[in-house]
């Protein structure tokens, strides 16, 4: 977090602390960014969830409510992701207290936009406010890992790095690292309305793998860091692709070949599926080429019967918030 950043924050943090009360916005993300598997993301401006927390005596985790969902989600702590993290966080810091939370949602569920992990991040940022000493928002990682699990299964930090710190991310097991993108580099990513969910996603990743493939994948990761600590877009464009999770998961997706072949087609570094799917998202060296793709990537999606929604976002595009 920047001083000036910091500076801003701290008088928010001293009113949603004095009020019991905080509310956080956590954006969408686009995880594995094609050749990061479970350890790669950027967040996604322009949708995401809200979470309001309150401190309350009671020392344990309440879900009050949850809208926006098409079907209901587990009130119940533990099996919520959001509710999940803060059980975590409440028996990490041993606190005499507790949260109630109410969570309004904004990402589609089974979208491969980070749902899950959007309303755990906004949760434990809103609660950490509420904190009589609030922790940096790497402390957070932890506990936000631990209400992945419940989601997917998995302790993996693709989407939850992104949404803690910002821009994109390496969320290895135990730490975060933000990796400089150019400013001007932007994201397009179009959702179908259409449901994966994450666990089904999952078992088509079953079986063995050819080394080869491996080596592939990590020369393909190798160049595309390489690329954005460099600003090397041609370094980018050689590695953005995907040869180990994508040809397993392309099948569950219709009509993501044309899709894909549309974003390459319009000028895109690289194309793949954001997180489990079915979303799919490209990479542009400008705004403007980004916008200019979408349309083609959404007929894509037409031609194979679904309506879409369309997103522009910079790579380096911000974390969470308090609101």
């Amino acid at each position: 977090m920047s001083e000036a950043h910091a500076a801003n924050s701290a008088p928010a943090l001293a009113t949603a602390a004095a009020q019991r009360q905080a509310t956080a916005f956590s954006p969408a993300s686009v995880g594995n960014v094609a050749v990061g598997f479970d350890i790669l993301g950027h967040p996604l401006a322009g949708v995401g969830d809200t979470v309001t927390a309150r401190r309350i005596p009671e020392p344990q985790v309440r879900i009050a409510a949850i809208r926006g969902a098409p079907f209901p989600l587990p009130l119940e702590a533990a099996r919520n992701t959001a509710g999940a993290a803060l059980l975590a966080l409440r028996e990490a810091l041993a606190l005499p207290y507790g949260f109630e939370i109410e969570i309004d949602k904004g990402i589609a569920l089974g979208s491969g936009m980070g749902g899950s992990a959007a309303s755990c991040v906004a949760a434990l940022v809103a609660a950490n406010a509420l904190l009589d000493a609030p922790l940096p928002r790497q402390a957070l990682y932890p506990f936000a890992l631990s209400g992945e699990v419940v989601a997917s299964g998995g302790r993996h930090g693709d989407n939850l790095g992104p949404m803690l710190l910002g821009g994109l991310v390496l969320a290895t097991a135990d730490r975060l690292v933000r990796i400089p993108v150019p400013e001007a580099w932007h994201s397009l990513l179009v959702h179908p309305e259409a449901v994966l969910e994450t666990r089904r996603a999952r078992e088509a990743l079953a079986g063995g793998y050819e080394l080869k493939d491996f080596v592939a994948q990590s020369a393909n990761l190798a160049l595309v860091l390489a690329g954005c600590h460099a600003g090397d877009a041609a370094l980018v464009r050689a590695g953005l692709r995907d040869v180990l999770v994508e040809p397993r998961r392309a099948p569950l997706i219709a009509g993501f070949d044309a899709a894909k072949a549309a974003a390459l087609d319009a000028g895109a570094m690289g194309a793949s599926i954001s997180g489990a799917g079915p979303s799919v998202f490209a990479w542009f060296e400008s705004r403007e080429r980004a916008q200019a793709a979408a349309p083609a990537v959404q007929a894509a999606f037409a031609e194979a019967g679904f309506e879409s929604q369309a997103w522009v976002s910079p790579v380096d595009s911000p974390g969470a918030v308090l609101l």
